[in-house]
């Protein structure tokens, strides 16, 4: 079974940056995409970004294009978020989370195509 482990969000003030990481054990088919997502308070989940560990193709959520980067190290299995220029909006929990589907399109800024999570990791963003 595939275990993914966050990290890295702490509390920091607007304008800031902080660098998310997720951490993929198990064994894994070669291509598979994984995704950031988070949820708020009284919110929905949503989608931020997402990459495809094979190409590296990237997705970004609209509300973060230009502030957030997605990487992937696979010599390190680890898939980063860089997140620049925060703003209060962005506080929530953070998650990431595994498609092992082989093709990789807009509909994996959702949650449908994801098969595994990890249990997240809290970004606060204070004003």
């Amino acid at each position: 079974e595939v275990q993914l482990v966050e990290s890295g969000g702490a509390l920091v003030q607007a304008g800031g940056s902080l660098r998310l990481s997720c951490i993929i054990r198990g064994e894994i088919i070669n291509e598979f995409t994984i995704g950031w997502f988070r949820q708020a308070p009284g919110k929905e989940r949503e989608g931020v970004a997402c990459i495809n560990m094979r190409d590296r193709s990237t997705r970004y959520d609209d509300s973060v294009k230009g502030r957030f980067t997605i990487s992937r190290d696979n010599a390190k299995r680890t898939v980063y978020l860089q997140m620049n220029s925060l703003k209060t909006d962005d506080t929530a929990i953070y998650s990431c989370a595994a498609d092992f589907d082989l093709y990789f399109s807009s509909f994996h800024l959702t949650s449908a195509p994801y098969e595994y999570w990890g249990q997240g990791t809290q970004v606060t963003v204070s004003s």
